[in-house]
């Protein structure tokens, strides 16, 4: 019997738990009746009708959100659809919705102005879409125009390649003529210093290919105490370009958080590399690079694929330097369109605002993802 009762208890104050969780954290699909009409389905106000919007959007109900817009005889539900997800495979295609903000711009009694901010989740980060929609009052309830963002059409034209490529031939497993297995590529630091950051230490570095053929790179460390032994070891992830073509540079950043840099005493650094076949195609060419100041501190620019292929994805890194050439900071963001040839896209990458008096100069390098692989 106390085994029954206590089980009870549990149970009990389990439910109650569950309960307190989906009223302070409900998920998108609680947030819709079956059939499809939901809580946040009124459109009595510009900000509701918004909100709506982003409900559906967050669920993927593309032909309820396409069909509840005012301008939809403009495009197509596919056109709707591939705006918000990519014409071409990106990291739109695989992003999740997070959250959406609404913020009322204008209002009138016939129209107004509402801008939609939806924070999307990526596996190398975050990234948000504002659109600025305008609504009109259509009885007691208003419409959403969509501003479509349309996919570039790139004229039919010949490009010329000539280009660099590098291709491995790697001993087969039953072979024992011919060249062996190659050592790996000669790859080297040449700059390297830690700095304190309130969510920790943080290295900051460029790494060298020093070789003749192209590399596959990597960085390590680990920070030891004066007496020698191991506090913690990270490696470099996503803020570095991996494929270093002969004697290209690419900057690292690798994050220690919660650690102390005086409770560091030295930090051993590991170079990690591999020969790999790759090509200088597609050649991303960087354009309208302008460093703007406090208050607002980040680098803009814009890239242009000038191959004839489409680039999926694009990581573009920055090195910050101050007046002596020292690297002070190392900033990176992804585009989360595809790039189509001889297109140029804008970029912006924040600087952090107390390290934005101390830079001069930059140097920006650009490592691009193609569906097919990595170049």
């Amino acid at each position: 019997m106390k085994r029954g009762a206590l089980l009870a208890l549990v149970l009990a104050a389990l439910t109650v738990l569950f309960i307190a969780i989906g009223t302070l954290h409900p998920n998108a699909s609680a947030r819709f009746f079956a059939g499809g009409e939901g809580l946040l389905s009124s459109a009595s106000t510009p900000e509701a009708a918004a909100r709506k919007l982003g409900s559906e959007i967050e669920l993927r109900a593309w032909q309820r959100a396409y069909n509840s817009l005012g301008n939809k005889a403009q495009f197509t539900e596919q056109e709707f659809f591939h705006d918000i997800t990519g014409y071409h495979e990106s990291l739109r295609t695989y992003a999740t919705l997070e959250s959406y903000e609404v913020f009322p711009q204008h209002a009138t009694a016939s129209d107004a102005d509402v801008q939609l901010q939806l924070h999307w989740s990526t596996v190398v980060g975050s990234f948000t879409d504002t659109r600025n929609l305008h609504l009109v009052r259509n009885g007691d309830r208003w419409v959403v125009d969509w501003p479509l963002v349309r996919s570039k059409v790139v004229p039919p034209q010949v490009i010329a390649v000539n280009y660099l490529r590098w291709d491995v031939i790697y001993r087969g497993a039953g072979d024992d003529w011919g060249i062996q297995d190659v050592e790996a590529p000669h790859v080297r630091i040449v700059d390297m210093h830690p700095v304190q950051r309130a969510a920790g230490v943080v290295i900051l570095g460029e790494l060298l290919n020093e070789d003749i053929v192209p590399a596959y790179v990597s960085v390590r460390a680990t920070l030891q105490k004066k007496d020698g032994t191991p506090i913690a070891s990270e490696g470099s992830f996503d803020k570095i370009s991996h494929i270093l073509l002969p004697k290209q540079v690419t900057p690292f950043l690798i994050s220690f958080p919660n650690q102390t840099l005086a409770d560091v005493g030295s930090i051993r650094m590991e170079p990690i590399s591999a020969l790999v076949s790759a090509s200088a195609d597609p050649v991303i060419e960087i354009q309208n690079q302008q460093l703007h100041p406090i208050p607002d501190p980040a680098l803009t620019g814009q890239l242009e694929n000038q191959s004839g292929q489409i680039v999926n994805v694009a990581h573009i890194i920055t090195s910050f330097y101050n007046q002596t050439g020292q690297v002070v900071w190392i900033a990176d963001q992804y585009t989360n369109r595809a790039l189509m040839p001889q297109t140029p896209v804008p970029f912006r990458i924040p600087i952090p605002e107390d390290l934005a008096h101390s830079i001069s100069s930059e140097r920006t390098v650009v490592a691009t993802y193609r569906a097919r692989g990595v170049e």
